[in-house]
C-alpha cells in the first residue's frame, strides 16, 4: 500500500513538473490570437452609435494598408500598423485625405470572460506607442488578461480608445 502511494506521488510529481515545462502553467506564451488583417472603421462604425464591445468607433472612416500582430495568454501584445490614415472620401474633409493626424495610438484587447457566474467583457489598453503622419506605428506592451479570455478582438484606437482598426475583416 506503502508503495502504491509513494508511485501515485511520484507519479504526480512528474506531471506537475511537465505541465510546468510545457506552457500549461502561469507562464503561458502560448498565441491566443494572431492576425494579418484588420478592418478600418467605416460607417455605420464610426462613432458611439455602434460601439463594438463597449469601444467606440473614430469618429470618421479610415483605411488601412497592412495590419499584424499576435496576442499572447501571458499577456503580450505586438502590433504592426502601416498606412492607418483616414479615408480619401466624405465624409472626411478633404485637407485631412489619406493622412494621420493622431500622433499616437494603442491598442485595446477586448475578450469576454466571467464574472462572479455572469459573463462579461474586459477591455484592456495598452500603453501609448508613437504614430507616423502616414500611419505606421508598432505597439508591443503586456497586458494582464481575464481569465478566462474568450473571443479575443484587438483594436487599434487613439488615446482616448476610439478604434481606427479592428481584427477581422
Amino acid at each position: 500500500m506503502k508503495r502504491r502511494i509513494a508511485l501515485l506521488a511520484a507519479l504526480l510529481l512528474v506531471g506537475l513538473l511537465v505541465a510546468s515545462t510545457t506552457g500549461l502553467g502561469s507562464s503561458d506564451s502560448r498565441k491566443i490570437v494572431a492576425f494579418d488583417v484588420m478592418a478600418p472603421v467605416s460607417e455605420p462604425f464610426t462613432g458611439a452609435t455602434n460601439a463594438i464591445r463597449g469601444v467606440p468607433g473614430g469618429g470618421l472612416p479610415w483605411e488601412l494598408d497592412a495590419a499584424k500582430g499576435e496576442l499572447r495568454a501571458d499577456g503580450r501584445l505586438e502590433v504592426e500598423i502601416e498606412g492607418l490614415v483616414l479615408a480619401r472620401r466624405a465624409p472626411v474633409p478633404e485637407a485631412l485625405r489619406g493622412t494621420n493626424p493622431i500622433a499616437s495610438f494603442k491598442a485595446i484587447a477586448s475578450c469576454l470572460t466571467v464574472d462572479g457566474g455572469s459573463a462579461a467583457t474586459v477591455n484592456v489598453s495598452t500603453t501609448l506607442a508613437p504614430a507616423s503622419p502616414s500611419g505606421d506605428a508598432k505597439i508591443e506592451d503586456s497586458l494582464v488578461l481575464p481569465s478566462p479570455c474568450f473571443a479575443p478582438i484587438v483594436f487599434v484606437t487613439s488615446p482616448g480608445g476610439m478604434w481606427f482598426a479592428v481584427t477581422g475583416r
